[in-house]
């Protein structure tokens, strides 16, 4: 035989089994959905292995949309796995949606999938709502405290019943938002309480007033009901304010007092040393007076009898100075007036 023909014969040979192994491995696949009624080529199996597509989860996700009556093509899924999708899960949720009559594309779940959300929980929370806590005792304290117009803290926790909206969920705000805007619609409604009395009276004043302000806008949400679960009387923030307050003018006070004392130390201070100055400055003058006198005297300029009459009032004066320094007992009893110098 011609070694040629011999190679080719060997080359079709090792073709064929390898048709034969790919068509076997991919045989069960095609019989399962052919006998479903969902039909999927072998080709298309080829091609998505080539394409590094799962066949088994793309077949599996055919079968299903076809039984359910759902017309969704091999094409449309294997865009949905090569864009990273969850393909099952988005078929489970159309599957879903359909039976409990709720509007929902193909595209429309393929873009809440890709969103990262859960768009099989988010169908059976549009059929059943679920209950949020708030605020939720796993990320913080387990109550909203607020404090009401006469001081008294109140310790709040509320149970929000929610509906995913399926229009806004894709770029809608999730759980928590909800549980943020509750929170504060708690605190507004607390805060604007009369009395924390009145709260504790009509504690669904508070479910009310937050139902009422449209929380789930711009959410995938929609609020159906507010229960409030508790509410607990906390601590007298108002007393314990008015008290630093006092505290801090009683502070405030004190560093005033003890600015003026220092004030009023460095004042005495300084009087003291002018005293101390002026009083250096008479002895100084006086100390000049005698070496006047005596110029005088040379110069002609004061006589005897100026100076006697000089001595005479300087000693009247002294004695008047001493009279006024008397107790009241001494000043009761007479006393001779000093006779004065007698002349020359």
């Amino acid at each position: 035989m011609n070694p040629i023909i011999a190679i080719l014969l060997l080359i079709l040979v090792v073709i064929a089994l390898v048709f034969i192994a790919v068509v076997v491995s991919f045989f069960r696949l095609w019989i399962r959905a052919t006998l479903s009624k969902a039909h999927v080529s072998i080709w298309s199996l080829i091609g998505m292995t080539l394409r590094k597509v799962n066949p088994q989860v793309i077949v599996d996700s055919r079968i299903m949309a076809v039984k359910a009556g759902l017309n969704i093509t091999t094409d449309e899924l294997e865009t949905h796995y090569l864009a990273g999708g969850n393909v099952l899960r988005v078929v489970q949720a159309l599957i879903a949606a359909n039976k409990a009559n709720i509007p929902l594309t193909f595209q429309k779940a393929t873009a809440i999938d890709l969103a990262g959300r859960d768009v099989l929980e988010a169908v059976k929370t549009s059929v059943r709502p679920k209950v949020i806590d708030c605020p939720d005792p796993t990320k913080g304290p387990p109550t909203v405290a607020a404090v009401a117009m006469d001081g008294i803290q109140l310790k709040a926790k509320a149970r929000v019943t929610v509906r995913t909206n399926i229009e806004r969920l894709v770029g809608g705000a999730s759980e928590e938002t909800i549980i943020a805007r509750v929170g504060e619609g708690i605190v507004t409604t607390i805060g604007s309480a009369p009395t924390h009395k009145k709260v504790l009276e009509n504690p669904d004043s508070i479910s009310k007033t937050v139902l009422a302000r449209g929380l789930d806008a711009g959410t995938a949400f929609e609020i159906l009901s507010i229960d409030i679960a508790d509410v607990d009387v906390g601590e007298n923030i108002g007393a314990q304010l008015q008290i630093a307050q006092a505290e801090a003018d009683k502070q405030i006070a004190q560093a005033r007092a003890e600015e003026r004392r220092a004030m009023a130390l460095a004042r005495e201070a300084e009087m003291q040393a002018l005293v101390v100055e002026m009083r250096s400055k008479v002895v100084e003058a006086e100390s000049e007076i005698p070496r006047a006198i005596s110029e005088a005297f040379r110069k002609g300029n004061l006589g005897i009898m100026d100076y006697y009459r000089m001595k005479n009032v300087l000693a009247d004066t002294d004695m008047r100075d001493a009279i006024s320094k008397l107790s009241p007992s001494s000043q009761s009893q007479p006393k001779e007036p000093e006779k004065p110098a007698p002349s020359q």
